[in-house]
């Protein structure tokens, strides 16, 4: 458990102590930061550790917002380093996608189709799924039947994203709500009557694994409904004092956790819930964040990041600042990944100048060119591009009828493809 930090206590001296520190910069640095006593104990010098949070404390209460839900109090600060990368998102999470990350509508599906697949598996790779990248995502590619429990939650989250983004202009209701954890939940649970249930007993506690100590206990269930309730109007409606969307997303992250509702999957809830929220708000890109990943990598921070805002005070900046890092990195990751994508298309480009061959089928080609063993059906082909069934089928035939594949017959149905023995004669017969 963390270090509680000392109770703060005011007197003239703190204030005296706060314009100096104010005006020397180093209050700003530490607030930017949102440095918590473990850490602000160790940056003082000059001044005593107890003295020097009582001044950080005094700074972070001149300018904090409250929020309530049911009976408990939260807040809130907007630091400086906080509204540079709202600002940011602003200008690059919104609008439209050519001014966001310089590519046009055309290649939308294209670039971004399995970043909602990264998230899916990361998402529930946190929660313990257990299997490979390159697994996952082909069962999500080829709508195969998940064989255990690891898949099941990677194709529910999967499935969820694709809910939420058809549904992102719906208000949270409490039986949404439940639906969500339906759906993230399906076939995963001990008791299957958990699935899209608010948990039904206080025998629920989260645990910190390493050394089995409980971190936080969550509020008794008979107080549920309520704070559902509060978080549905929070989702809904505008406050009287004006919150930033993104901001208003993060908190409901924090909720879902700190509430606590369900047997098992809030983390999972939390999570869909901010995308949905961000979704509903205009921040379309959020949609291709796979937020999740880097939460994955940085999960200790995102842990302590929960501790840090119920012990001190409900503070729920400490959760801010860490989501809104998180943020910044996943779209720098997108940016990256959108590099990745672009140079395969210019990779593939050779493969356009083969009469009768469309941009989509020449990234097919070049897959099976660079992996001979394969294995292609029509249901990842129309997941990979985002195209409909039947252009998947007749992008798949027409490489077929030009020599380039192979059909193999799988059942009396369904058959597959793979790459033909005249494959790398074809290629030289174009001189590529």
């Amino acid at each position: 458990m963390l270090e509680h930090p000392p109770t703060s206590k005011y007197d003239n001296n703190t204030i005296s102590l706060l314009t100096q520190l104010t005006l020397s910069g180093e209050l700003k640095e530490i607030n930017d930061e949102y440095l918590y006593w473990d850490k602000v104990k160790y940056k003082t010098k000059s001044i005593e550790p107890e003295q020097y949070w009582n001044v950080i404390k005094l700074s972070r209460s001149l300018n904090k917002q409250n929020i309530a839900f049911g009976t408990y109090s939260f807040n809130f600060n907007v630091t400086d380093y906080i509204l540079r990368l709202l600002h940011h998102f602003d200008l690059h999470i919104g609008g439209n996608l050519g001014s966001n990350i310089g590519i046009t509508d055309t290649y939308k599906n294209k670039f971004l189709i399995s970043s909602i697949m990264e998230e899916a598996i990361s998402s529930s790779q946190m929660e313990g799924a257990n299997t490979t990248r390159k697994a996952a995502k082909e069962m999500i590619q080829k709508e195969r039947k998940p064989k255990n429990k690891s898949e099941q939650m990677i194709m529910n989250n999967y499935f969820t994203m694709k809910y939420i983004v058809q549904h992102k202009n719906d208000n949270l209701t409490p039986e949404n709500l439940l639906y969500i954890h339906k759906l993230i939940s399906n076939n995963t649970l001990e008791d299957v009557e958990d699935e899209g249930r608010y948990r039904k007993n206080n025998d629920i506690y989260v645990v910190n694994y390493s050394n089995s100590e409980v971190v936080h206990t969550p509020p008794k269930n008979e107080e549920i409904q309520k704070l559902i309730s509060d978080l549905c109007l929070f989702f809904n409606e505008e406050q009287k004092t004006f919150i930033h969307p993104i901001i208003k997303g993060i908190i409901i992250h924090f909720m879902i956790g700190w509430i606590h509702p369900f047997s098992d999957g809030n983390g999972r809830t939390a999570r869909a819930l901010f995308y949905w929220y961000m979704l509903k708000n205009g921040y379309w890109l959020t949609e291709y964040l796979t937020i999740s990943t880097i939460i994955k990598d940085t999960k200790g921070q995102y842990e302590k990041a929960f501790l840090y805002s119920e012990i001190d005070q409900n503070d729920l900046t400490y959760f801010i600042t860490y989501h809104i890092k998180t943020m910044e990195k996943a779209f720098t990751a997108l940016k990256e990944y959108i590099g990745r994508k672009q140079n395969e298309v210019i990779q593939a480009a050779k493969f356009i100048k083969i009469p009768h061959v469309n941009d989509r089928q020449a990234q097919i080609l070049k897959i099976l060119n660079e992996d001979s063993d394969r294995v292609l059906c029509s249901k990842e082909i129309e997941n990979r591009f985002g195209i409909s069934n039947f252009t998947a089928r007749s992008d798949l035939n027409n490489l077929e009828n030009l020599g380039f594949l192979e059909k193999i017959q799988v059942n009396k149905i369904k058959h597959n493809f793979i790459k033909s023995k005249q494959f790398n004669k074809i290629l030289k017969s174009h001189k590529l």
